[in-house]
């Protein structure tokens, strides 16, 4: 594997491309619109920046991954990557479409990976011709830091193809673990009960947000409290995963907390919203 594109620039997007280049691979970074692109490139300079400030990265290797990104405005420039990472919206038909574009456009041994952290990978690998080719990616974020990448083999997927994708997060630094395509799949399974739970608990004035959080961080060592991890997540990508577990799974024990839906409502996102459990 020698030429990986990531479809989309944002957060998540520009993270992926600029591991993948820092560990040797060629990348292309694609977008809808230029200016999203070079926004992208301006954020993966920065965070290069930053590595070389803190020494954790030679000048001379920053520019060599900057070197091996190039961008794009036009997917069919993703003809000969050997894996493609999209990385776009949470939005299924948006994804369905991408892929089943990808799938004319890409070479027929390329791997299409999605970066979804909830959407149901054998329901985005039917809009292919290839669904053995079609994985789960899912990249932690802030992608440059965290260590994990989630693989989500969908019904469809080949041994060959998730063999493939775990040496390639590997070898981008990162440790690769799998699991079976299910709703939440194992991480937000996991962790947006525990973030809803903390949420019912408020709703219920059982303890304040200073309280609930410094709990979970004294008492568990959660490095960060559930409410403020909450509002760093965004309480509308919350509401949403909690709403794919709920329907997903059909357990009442997944309904989202009220509360969480009525601050969703009121624009109440968190951080990105400048208000969410905390003012920013």
């Amino acid at each position: 594997m020698e030429k990986i594109a990531v479809i989309g620039a944002g957060q998540m997007g520009n993270g992926i491309a600029q591991v993948a280049a820092s560990a040797g691979y060629d990348v292309l970074m694609v977008d809808i619109r230029q200016d999203f692109v070079d926004k992208g490139l301006s954020t993966i300079e920065k965070s290069l920046s930053k590595l070389v400030s803190k020494e954790r990265m030679t000048q001379s290797d920053a520019n060599d991954t900057i070197a091996r990104i190039s961008t794009s405005i036009d997917r069919n420039d993703c003809r000969d990557a050997d894996l493609v990472v999209e990385a776009v919206p949470e939005v299924l038909d948006l994804k369905t479409s991408i892929f089943a574009e990808l799938d004319r456009i890409c070479k027929p041994e390329c791997i299409l990976a999605s970066n979804t952290s909830s959407i149901s990978i054998s329901t985005i690998a039917n809009s292919t011709t290839r669904p053995d080719k079609v994985i789960g990616m899912h990249f932690m974020n802030p992608v440059p830091i965290m260590k994990l990448v989630e693989i989500i083999n969908g019904d469809k997927t080949s041994n060959a193809t998730n063999a493939a994708v775990v040496s390639a997060a590997e070898h981008m630094g990162k440790t690769a673990l799998s699991c079976n395509d299910s709703p939440g799949f194992i991480s937000n399974r996991i962790l947006c009960p525990m973030l809803n739970e903390a949420i019912l608990a408020l709703e219920e004035g059982v303890a304040k947000p200073e309280a609930i959080d410094g709990i979970m961080k004294l008492g568990m060592n959660h490095p960060i409290g559930p409410l403020a991890l909450s509002d760093l997540i965004g309480l509308d990508t919350v509401l949403h995963i909690m709403n794919v577990l709920h329907d997903g799974l059909g357990d009442d024990k997944y309904a989202p907390a009220k509360l969480l839906q009525e601050m969703v409502a009121e624009g109440k996102l968190g951080r990105k919203s400048g208000e969410g459990f905390y003012k920013y």
